[in-house]
C-alpha cells in the first residue's frame, strides 16, 4: 500500500453510501430512499429502477463489470454468485445495464445450503432480496449488494433476516417505553455494536505443511512449546515490522470499506493479535464483521500470513474470541444504556438496565446457545475466556443503587474519585464507576454490555439475535405493566425493585475463572452448560420458542431447522477433524515413530555387536518406551476408527451428536496425548510436522 494513503479521502470510497446517495440521485428519489431505509417502507419498483441505474454507473467507475446478492446462509460464512452487468444492445455490441428488479431480487439455487429440513434438496429454487439499510459496496471488481435469503416457499435460511426481524421487535417495544417517560421526539431506536475480532496469523509455509490447520482451522497434535504466554510478553507487545505492515494493509482496505477499524494490538498468546471498530447499527456491524473477516484473510496471503479465526487453534495457549459491545441508542442520539452522572435519578436507565438483567436471568441457556460451537467448546473456561456459566457485571455502584431500592432506601450519589497517581508531571483523571470485569460472560462497561462469550469465527448476528429479542420481551412485559398503571412512578419502582429482587442471582462481580464461583453459580440455580451438545437442547424448550414467535423473530420450524443444522453442523465438524487425526497419525506420525525407534534400535543393536562393556541402558530404556508409546499409539488410533465408523450409523441427530461428543472426542484427546509425548522423544529431524515453537515463533 502506498505510503501516502489518505485516510479521509479514501474512507467509504468503494461504498455506495448516503453520500454518493445524495450527490447521485434526485432528490424525491435519495428521500424516498431514505425513508424506506429508516422507517421500512416498501420500495417502489419506478424508485428501485433509478436508485439501479445510479448504483450501477456508480460501480463501474470504479471498476466493476458484474454485481452480487451478498448473503449470510447457515454455513456461517457469506456466499454470493456474480452477473455480469453486460445485456446486449442489439447490433452486436453490448450494453452495461442493472435493473431495479436485479438489484432488488436474485435467485440463487438454494439446494446445496444448510436447511435443517425446511425444504427437500430436489426444492432448488430461493431468493435474494436487497437489504436497503446496509449499504452496497465494490470490492474485486464487484458491486456487492447486501440481501436476506429464503426458500421458495418463503421459509428464511439466512442470519440476516431474523437479525433485521429482532431489531424491530426491540425497536418496538422501547418505543413503548420511551413514550411512557414522555419522549416523544424519537421515532426509531436501534441497537449497535462494536465487535473486537481476535485472530492468529501463522507463516503460510508452516501451515501448509499442517494437514490438520489447513482441514479443521487448528492443531490436532502439538506439545507445547517450552515457552507460551508465561511471561505475558506478547500481550499489548511491540508489533513485529511483518506484522504491523499486514495491519497496516488491513486498516487501509477496511476503511475504504467504510469499516471504522479502529484499535490494534498484540493479544495474550504468541502471534495472536486483535482489531476493534467503532460502533454501527447491529445489521450493519454483523456484515462488515462477515466482510473483516474475509479482508483478514484475503490481506494476510499477501504478507505470506495464514489467518486463523478458530476459538482455539493451539493448546495451552489463550483461545480467540469475539467480544460483542452491545447497547441501545436513538436515532436522535441518545444511549439508552447511559447511567449519566446520577444513575440513582436516572429512571429510564434503571428500567432499561432492569430489563437487560431480567432477560439475561431468564434466558441464560439461549445466550448459551448463541454462542454454542465445536470451536468455542475449546476455549470457553479456559485461558482469558469465561466460563460457560451466563452470568453478569454490572459493578458495585449500580448493584448498591438496586439494593437501596430493593429495601426502599435512598440510593446515595457516587462522587467521582480522581486518580492521583504520585507524580506532579502526570494527569489527574476521574475514575470510572465499574471496572471491567474481563472474567465476565455478560459485562456492564459504562454505557454499553460487552457480551464475552462469542467465539472468533462466529457470525455476530446469533448471538444478537438472542440480545434483541429476550430484551424486547421483557420491555413489553415492562410496557404493559407501566402503561395500566394508576400511578407511573409507584409501579416503576416496583418493577426495578422486583427485578433485582427476583434475579439478583445473575449478578456476579467477582472472579468468574475460580473454583469457587463454579460451586456458588450451582446453589444459585444458574445453568452450567459445558458443552455445544449440552446446551442446544435448551433452543427448542416451549419457553424460548415461545419468545422468539412472540417476537415474530423466528417461526417454529424456523427454530427447529436450525436446532437440527446446529446439531448436525457439530457432528461434521468432530467427523472431518478425527478423520483428519486417523489420516495424519497413519501417513505422517506413525511412520516416524517406527523410523525413529528403528534407528534407536538399530545404534542399540551395533553397540550390544562392539561387546565393549558399555552401559545401554539409556538407549534401551529410550528403546523400550518408544516401542510401548508406539502400541498404545496404534491401540488409540484403532479405537477412534472404530468409534468414528459407529458414529456415522448414529441417525438421531442429537444421539449422532452426542456420540461424537463423548466416545469420539474422548477418543481424539486420548490420541493426541499420546502423539504430544512422542514428540517431546522423537528427534526433531524425524518429526514430520512443524511443532508449536515453530508456528509460534
Amino acid at each position: 500500500m502506498s505510503e501516502k494513503f489518505n485516510v479521509i479521502e479514501s474512507f467509504g470510497s468503494q461504498v455506495f453510501n448516503d453520500a454518493v446517495m445524495r450527490e447521485r440521485l434526485p432528490k424525491h428519489i435519495y428521500q424516498s430512499l431514505k425513508k424506506t431505509m429508516n422507517e421500512g417502507t416498501e420500495l417502489e419498483k419506478s424508485i428501485a429502477d433509478v436508485v439501479a441505474s445510479a448504483m450501477k454507473d456508480w460501480a463501474v467507475e470504479k471498476g466493476a463489470t458484474h454485481y452480487t446478492h451478498w448473503f449470510q446462509p447457515m454455513t456461517g460464512i457469506t456466499a454470493e454468485k456474480h452477473d455480469s452487468f453486460i445485456a446486449p444492445s442489439g447490433d452486436g455490441k453490448a450494453l452495461m445495464d442493472f435493473s431495479g428488479k436485479e438489484l432488488t431480487k436474485g435467485e440463487p439455487d438454494a439446494s446445496s445450503f444448510p436447511s435443517g429440513g425446511l425444504r427437500a434438496t430436489f426444492e432448488a429454487r430461493g431468493y435474494t432480496a436487497w437489504d436497503p439499510t446496509s449499504y452496497a459496496f465494490v470490492k474485486d471488481g464487484t458491486l456487492y449488494i447486501p440481501t436476506a435469503f429464503c426458500s421458495y416457499s418463503g421459509a428464511v435460511l439466512d442470519k440476516k433476516t431474523p437479525l433485521l426481524r429482532s431489531m424491530e421487535a426491540i425497536d418496538k417495544q422501547a418505543l413503548r417505553i420511551l413514550r411512557l417517560f414522555g419522549n416523544a421526539s424519537v421515532t426509531r431506536v436501534m441497537t449497535t455494536v462494536g465487535a473486537e475480532q481476535e485472530y492468529f496469523l501463522v507463516d503460510r509455509d508452516l501451515f501448509k505443511q499442517r494437514r490438520d490447520l489447513m482441514l479443521t482451522g487448528r492443531t490436532l497434535f502439538g506439545a507445547k512449546a517450552p515457552k507460551g504466554q508465561e511471561m505475558d510478553d506478547h500481550y499489548f507487545g511491540h508489533i513485529k515490522p511483518r506484522v504491523a505492515s499486514y495491519m497496516i494493509e488491513l486498516d487501509q482496505e477496511l476503511w475504504k470499506l467504510g469499516i471504522y477499524s479502529k484499535t490494534k494490538h498484540n493479544e495474550v498468546a504468541p502471534s495472536q493479535h486483535e482489531m476493534a471498530p467503532i460502533f454501527e447499527t447491529t445489521n450493519i456491524a454483523t456484515d462488515h464483521n462477515q466482510l473483516t473477516m474475509e479482508i483478514m484473510r484475503s490481506v494476510a496471503q499477501r504478507y505470506d500470513f495464514a489467518l486463523l479465526l478458530h476459538e482455539k487453534p493451539f493448546a495451552g495457549v489463550n483461545g480467540s474470541g469475539k467480544h460483542n459491545n452491545w447497547s441501545i441508542s436513538t436515532n436522535d442520539g441518545q444511549n439508552l444504556l447511559d447511567p449519566g452522572k446520577s444513575p440513582q435519578e436516572n429512571a429510564q436507565f434503571l428500567l432499561f438496565l432492569s430489563a437487560v438483567i431480567k432477560a439475561v436471568d431468564e434466558y441464560a441457556p439461549l445466550l448459551r446457545v448463541s454462542v454454542a460451537s465445536a470451536g468455542n467448546d475449546h476455549r470457553l473456561g479456559a485461558n482469558e475466556a469465561p466460563p460457560a456459566i451466563v452470568s453478569m457485571f454490572i459493578g458495585e455502584e449500580l448493584e448498591n443503587i438496586l439494593k437501596a431500592i430493593e429495601v426502599d432506601e435512598v440510593g446515595e450519589k457516587a462522587e467521582k474519585q480522581v486518580l492521583k497517581l504520585g507524580v506532579s508531571a502526570l494527569p489527574k483523571f476521574s475514575k470510572d464507576s465499574t471496572d471491567r470485569n474481563r472474567t465476565s460472560p455478560f459485562a456492564f462497561t459504562g454505557n454499553k454490555f460487552e457480551f464475552r462469550m462469542l467465539g472468533s469465527s462466529l457470525n455476530i448476528a446469533g448471538p444478537n439475535i438472542v440480545l434483541n429479542t429476550i430484551i424486547a420481551e421483557e420491555l413489553r412485559e415492562f410496557a404493559d405493566r407501566l402503561e395500566q398503571a394508576e400511578d407511573f412512578q409507584n409501579e416503576l419502582h416496583n418493577i426495578v425493585k422486583e427485578t433485582y429482587r427476583d434475579h439478583k442471582r445473575i449478578i456476579f462481580n467477582g472472579n468468574n475463572y475460580s473454583d469457587e464461583w463454579v460451586k456458588e453459580a450451582e446453589k444459585r440455580g444458574l445453568p452450567n452448560l459445558t458443552s455445544t451438545v449440552d446446551a442446544l437442547p435448551s433452543f427448542i424448550e416451549p419457553k424460548n420458542v415461545e419468545v422468539f414467535v412472540k417476537n415474530h423473530v423466528f417461526s417454529e420450524t424456523e427454530i427447529h431447522s436450525r436446532y437440527e443444522i446446529l446439531l448436525d453442523n457439530y457432528a461434521k465438524i468432530i467427523n472431518i477433524e478425527a478423520l483428519t487425526m486417523l489420516d495424519m497419525a497413519k501417513k505422517q506420525l506413525l511412520p516416524a515413530v517406527i523410523e525413529y525407534t528403528r534407528m534407536v534400535c538399530d545404534a542399540l543393536a551395533a553397540k550390544k555387536c562392539l561387546d565393549l562393556g558399555l552401559d545401554l541402558s539409556v538407549e534401551e530404556e529410550l528403546a523400550k518406551k518408544l516401542s510401548c508409546l508406539e502400541v498404545q499409539f496404534v491401540s488409540a488410533l484403532n479405537k477412534l476408527e472404530k468409534d468414528v465408523i459407529t458414529a456415522k450409523g448414529v441417525c438421531d441427530v442429537l444421539e449422532c451428536a452426542q456420540y461424537y461428543h463423548d466416545p469420539v472426542f474422548a477418543d481424539m484427546q486420548a490420541l493426541r496425548a499420546i502423539a504430544d509425548e512422542l514428540e517431546t522423544m522423537v528427534g526433531e529431524e524425524y518429526w514430520p510436522i512443524p511443532t508449536y515453537s515453530d508456528l509460534l515463533y
